[in-house]
C-alpha cells in the first residue's frame, strides 16, 4: 500500500487528494464555523462592533480559546481602524490572512519533512494522557514510515498497562515493523535503552518510544521522562530528537489543559492533534499553536492510516474557509 500523507514530495494529483482528505476531515468544524460567521454578518454591510462580537462568539464556540480569540479580534479591530471601512464581503479573506499569520508565528506553517533523517536513528519520544490516540498515532506513523522505505523500531515503554503494550504490538504487526518490549511493570527507561540500542545495532532509521499515558504529579512526570531521556543518551547522545505530545482535538479546551501540564513538566518540541474529524472543535489547533508556540506537526482527520497528516497551515485554513 502506498501512502503519500507524510513523506516525500507529492505530485499535483496527490496534493489535491491530500487537500480533499483535509476538507473531509474538517467538515464538521467548517460547517459550524462558517454558519456562525454567516449569521454574524447577516444583513450587515460593514464590520462593526456587533459583527466583531458575533465573530468572537463563533471563534470561542469553535474552541479557538479565549486568549487566541481575543488576539484575532484585536487584529480585526486594528484592520477596521486602519482601513476605516471594512466590507463584510472581505471578512473571510481577512480572517484567513490573520489566522494564517497566527499559525506561522506559532511555527506551524511548514509542510515539509517532519523528521530530520540525517540523524540516524532519529529518536522520537511520544507523550500524552490515556485515550487521546497516542498509540494509534505511533502505529500510523510507523506504517507510513515503513511504506516510505524506512526501518522503524517501536519501544513499548508504557509498562504500567498491559493494554498499552498489547495495542502497540498489534500496530507493530500491522505496520510490519519491529518492537521492543519487556514484562509488565518493567522500568520504562530500560525498555527505551534496549530499543535505542537495538536500533543502533540494526541500523534502523527511526525509533519511536511510547511512554506512560497518564498525568502524574509534575515531579513524577518530569522524573520519569528525564530518566528515559538520560538512558537513551547513553546510546544516542542527542536523543530524543523530538518529544511529541498527542492531544485529542475533540476534547476542545481540555486539550489546552493537557498541553499546559505537559509543557510545564517536560520539553515538548511538537504536537499531534488527533480526532479532528469527529467534532466541530477544529479551532483548537489554532489556539494551541498560538498559545504554546510549539509547532503542530501532525493532525488526525480520520481512521485510515493515511488520515494522519503532516500539518500544513495552508491546507488547514483552506479546509475551514472553503
Amino acid at each position: 500500500m502506498a501512502f503519500f500523507g507524510l513523506f516525500g514530495k507529492k505530485t499535483t494529483e496527490q496534493q489535491a487528494q491530500s487537500q480533499a482528505q483535509m476538507e473531509a476531515g474538517m467538515e464538521k468544524t467548517r460547517q459550524s464555523f462558517l454558519s456562525k460567521l454567516s449569521h454574524a454578518v447577516a444583513g450587515k454591510s460593514v464590520v462593526d462592533d456587533d459583527v466583531l462580537d458575533s465573530i468572537e462568539e463563533a471563534l470561542l464556540t469553535s474552541d479557538v480559546g479565549v486568549d487566541t480569540t481575543q488576539n484575532i479580534i484585536d487584529r480585526l479591530e486594528a484592520r477596521v481602524a486602519r482601513d476605516k471601512y471594512l466590507n463584510t464581503d472581505e471578512l473571510n479573506s481577512i480572517l484567513r490572512e490573520e489566522i494564517g499569520d497566527m499559525l506561522a508565528s506559532g511555527a506551524s506553517a511548514g509542510s515539509g519533512e517532519p523528521f530530520d533523517f540525517s540523524k540516524k536513528p532519529y529518536v522520537m519520544m511520544v507523550v500524552g494522557v490515556n485515550g487521546v490516540g497516542k498509540t494509534t498515532t505511533i502505529g500510523k506513523l510507523a506504517a507510513q514510515l515503513k511504506a516510505s522505505g524506512k526501518r522503524v523500531i517501536l519501544g513499548a515503554a508504557d509498562t504500567f498497562r498491559a493494554a498499552a503494550v498489547d495495542q502497540l504490538v498489534v500496530w507493530a504487526e500491522r505496520a510490519g515493523v519491529e518492537i521492543v518490549k519487556q514484562e509488565m511493570g518493567a522500568d520504562p527507561a530500560s525498555v527505551a535503552y534496549d530499543t535505542v540500542s537495538s536500533a543502533v545495532a540494526k541500523g534502523a532509521d527511526v525509533v519511536i518510544i511510547d511512554t506512560a499515558g497518564r498525568l502524574h504529579n509534575k515531579v513524577g512526570l518530569m522524573n520519569e521522562l528525564t530518566k528515559i531521556r538520560n538512558v537513551m543518551r547513553k546510546v544516542v547522545p542527542d536523543a530524543p530528537h523530538e518529544v511529541l505530545l498527542v492531544i485529542d482535538g475533540s476534547t476542545g479546551q481540555n486539550g489546552f489543559l493537557q498541553a499546559r501540564e505537559f509543557v510545564r513538566s517536560t520539553d515538548v518540541t511538537a504536537l499531534a492533534v488527533t480526532k479532528l474529524d469527529g467534532s466541530a472543535k477544529g479551532g483548537v489547533v489554532i489556539g494551541i499553536s498560538d498559545q504554546f508556540r510549539i509547532p503542530v506537526r501532525f493532525i488526525g482527520v480520520g481512521e485510515k492510516i493515511e488520515d494522519l497528516k503532516v500539518f500544513d497551515s495552508k491546507e488547514f485554513i483552506e479546509s475551514i474557509f472553503k
